[in-house]
């Protein structure tokens, strides 16, 4: 019994020493390869400050363009109520037409046409309209600009109706009014840098975590090393996971820079849960995607056929997942599909532990969901590596 024991023990040491010797050799690898290297550095450092500081989903800035007929006190008014941070007067036209041509050009986005004796019907008591204009091109930012448009408009008109009756402050206030007090959780000062550098290094684990360990299987079957591999000591196992390892410890590096170094800095991102766990789920979501790219790498024969697989992979992951798209608003049998994306459970506790704080005990359904599908990708791979071979 002892000696079997010992046996095992010595198999263990055996194996656990094959592990870290391959796991190193990957990393060596990996550094020596310049281009892929100055990659992960731009990736997880410049482009996350570029989408912290570059996308804007709100509305900022949308271009507007007046023509005023009436030229009088009230439409004067009226203009000046569309102002900064969500509309920006670039001018007034000479003819309506020429706000349309501009349309068509793309060089203004909302169009304000105030018409003749706008003042005079006003002050008369008498229905009028302004017309509003907007290139819905980008329909969620044009739906942005008529809403916010529409409730100037109104504001405007109940200021004048109540400046009309002649309603004093003390008088307005009596009148019954119903408020709508709001409270704003996660993200009070609503900072779009907040999400969108998150959002940004999501997406970047995603690309690295499939990218990294495809290619350097791609990059043993072009160089002909894996079939040294296989008649050597190792098994199938002991091949493909110490990529995955060396590969998780890299990103968890990296993100680990792109959290304190740039995003914490420059945007004053809080870390609200365990930054422990966020680090051990990162790696677990990591280990789940690497599967999918082990999985790729089995069906591909170089790292030019490699890149191509993996935008096929992670275009539909990124935009479906939930970053750009809430789950909510996608037909259901897209919701049901992503059901099987990694990314989807990550977005939730990445967002979860980073702004609201959650631990395991909010996390916990999206962590197995992960393991599971981690799991199932990984001995998949594992599988259609060891058919490939045989």
């Amino acid at each position: 019994m002892n000696r079997v024991t010992a046996s095992a023990s010595r198999r263990a040491v055996v194996w656990w020493g094959r592990l870290m010797v391959m796991t190193r050799k990957e990393m060596i690898q990996l550094f020596r390869d310049l281009p892929i290297v100055l990659f992960l550095t731009y990736s997880f450092t410049l482009a996350i400050l570029i989408s912290g500081n570059g996308l804007r989903s709100q509305l900022h800035n949308a271009s507007l363009t007046v023509y005023d007929a009436d030229h009088s006190l009230s439409s004067r008014d009226l203009i000046h109520r569309f102002h900064q941070p969500y509309f920006r007067l670039i001018g007034e036209l000479s003819h309506p037409d020429e706000g349309l041509r501009r349309m068509d050009r793309g060089s203004v986005m909302v169009i304000l046409e105030i018409p003749p004796r706008f003042h005079e019907q006003l002050a008369a008591g008498e229905p009028t309209a302004v017309q509003l204009l907007v290139d819905t091109t980008n329909a969620p930012q044009g739906l942005s600009a008529a809403g916010y448009a529409g409730r100037i408009v109104a504001e405007f008109s109940q200021d004048f109706s109540s400046t009309r009756i002649g309603g004093s402050p003390q008088a307005m206030a009596s009148l019954p009014i119903v408020t709508s007090e709001h409270r704003v959780w996660y993200n009070p000062d609503q900072n779009e840098a907040w999400f969108e550098s998150i959002s940004g290094l999501l997406r970047t684990i995603t690309i690295f975590a499939i990218l990294l360990p495809a290619t350097a299987m791609a990059r043993e079957k072009e160089r002909g090393t894996v079939e040294q591999l296989l008649v050597s000591p190792l098994t199938p196992l002991l091949i493909m996971l110490p990529k995955v390892l060396a590969m998780t410890i890299v990103i968890l590096g990296a993100t680990a820079v792109a959290l304190f170094g740039v995003m914490q800095p420059a945007f004053g991102v809080p870390v609200r849960g365990s930054v422990i766990l966020l680090f051990s789920l990162t790696a677990l979501f990591t280990f789940t995607t690497a599967g999918m790219g082990l999985f790729a790498s089995t069906i591909t024969q170089n790292q030019a056929q490699v890149g191509l697989l993996t935008l096929l992979v992670v275009a539909p992951m990124l935009m479906l997942s939930g970053i750009t798209t809430p789950m909510e608003a996608l037909p259901d049998w897209v919701n049901a599909l992503m059901l099987l994306s990694p990314l989807r459970y990550f977005i939730e506790i990445a967002y979860g532990i980073l702004l609201k704080g959650a631990g395991l005990d909010v996390l916990w359904s999206q962590a197995i969901a992960m393991a599971a599908l981690g799991g199932a990708l990984f001995g998949f791979g594992t599988w259609r590596f060891k058919r490939q071979f045989q």
